[in-house]
């Protein structure tokens, strides 16, 4: 009986905690990518709500990533870069470990330490050979680097298995995509299975028409609002006039309540400046948010938007992206007022959805981080033109969602 009752707390613990930590995420060779270079993508759910950007000089290595607002000290880095092109992010998984070993929770602060300390694939590997047994964790670790590199770790207490995106054998179309669970672990156990099949649909009809870029992620998937076990497409009610509220089940979709930001890391061709790696970053709820490209740069600047504000406590688009959220989850009553959304809020016949009001202000955003990218690439744009694109977008962010956020009181 005490077996019998150890296995269902078990269990119990294990659907729990791939509720709350739900991440999806990617690996992309470059072998496979419109143009040429490496991609890694996290889908970040969990119950930090509120993120931030943020850069870090106190290493071996400059690096930049998404810290939890609340984490003043700085201490983890759930997806980030470092000045030499190694970027890293993680996935938690829940079928690696089939032991009782208590886990640390601390992937964020070993992310951090290898952007700090790792120059590339190799250097991560070496990282993690010399760590202490049980390592205490269970994560999927994607990364990509300078050379090419591209491939998952998926590590549990006492080994690790290195899934390689540049293999054919296992990656056929050049990406692996990694939820709640790990391929060498047992299958069945952790959760994801429907996202990752979502996922996988998306990523295949890129990859066949030669259109895999960091917008299928973030646009395509991040923002996907189709099931792939039910078959539902809740873009079917985008022709219901506005202000004609749709209440709709949404639960195991990619973007969920629990959704607090999506970025992808770009990584160069093997024979570019690492100063060229850019991470597109959507900070905040994917569904209110935007995409911002952000770069490691001498001065350390970035954006005033993606920065922590002492007042807020929080990043502000965040803060803006999460005010809005709340129109798209307007019920409230009893324990599961997070499984169903407002589709009306979203999309809708009238074009005022908060998706679609959003929608120009991230072609310009994106349009323009690209065409400054191809800049820096030619040796015709540097730090000057950095700083002056954020100041763009802060400017643009502000006063965009000061409109729409106005229209809605």
């Amino acid at each position: 009986m005490k077996t019998q009752t150890s296995t269902i707390l078990l269990i119990l613990t294990l659907v729990f905690s791939a509720q709350s930590f739900a991440c999806t995420t990617a690996v992309i060779s470059g072998k496979y990518t419109k143009d040429g270079r490496p991609l890694l993508w996290k889908h970040r759910d969990t119950w930090a709500v509120t993120n931030i950007i943020r850069e870090f000089t106190d290493g071996k290595y400059t690096c930049v990533g998404l810290v939890n607002s609340s984490d003043t000290l700085g201490e983890s880095i759930w997806i980030g870069y470092n000045d030499h092109g190694f970027g890293i992010m993680n996935s938690a998984s829940y079928n690696l470990n089939n032991d009782t070993i208590t886990q640390s929770g601390l992937e964020g602060r070993l992310m951090k330490n290898a952007l700090q300390t790792c120059a590339n694939i190799e250097d991560f590997e070496k990282f993690l050979d010399k760590l202490e047994r049980p390592i205490r964790l269970e994560a999927n670790f994607g990364v990509i680097d300078g050379n090419g590199g591209a491939a998952y770790f998926e590590l549990g207490n006492f080994k690790y298995v290195k899934i390689d995106a540049n293999d054919p054998a296992v990656a056929p179309y050049g990406y692996l995509i990694r939820t709640n669970y790990s391929f060498t672990g047992e299958i069945g156990l952790g959760g994801g299975y429907i996202r990752y099949v979502t996922a996988n649909n998306t990523f295949y009809e890129a990859v066949t028409s030669g259109n895999l870029t960091y917008k299928t992620m973030l646009q395509g998937c991040s923002r996907n609002l189709t099931h792939s076990l039910t078959g539902t497409d809740l873009n079917e009610f985008g022709n219901r006039k506005e202000n004609n509220r749709k209440m709709v089940f949404f639960k195991d979709f990619i973007p969920r309540s629990g959704t607090s930001s999506s970025c992808v890391v770009q990584g160069v061709l093997e024979d570019e400046n690492p100063e060229f790696t850019t991470m597109w970053s959507i900070v905040g709820f994917p569904l209110s948010s935007v995409i911002v490209p952000v770069w490691i740069t001498k001065s350390g600047v970035l954006p005033q938007q993606l920065q922590y504000d002492k007042e807020l406590q929080d990043s502000p688009l965040c803060n803006k992206a999460l005010e809005l959220k709340e129109y798209i989850y307007p019920y409230i009553a009893g324990g599961h007022s997070d499984y169903y959304i407002d589709i009306n809020a979203l999309i809708n016949a009238d074009n005022t959805g908060i998706m679609q009001q959003l929608r120009p202000l991230e072609s310009i955003l994106t349009q323009r981080g690209e065409e400054l990218l191809n800049s820096m690439r030619r040796g015709k744009a540097g730090e000057g033109q950095i700083a002056d694109y954020y100041k763009m977008a802060d400017n643009k962010i502000e006063l965009f969602y000061m409109k729409i956020i106005e229209s809605k009181n």
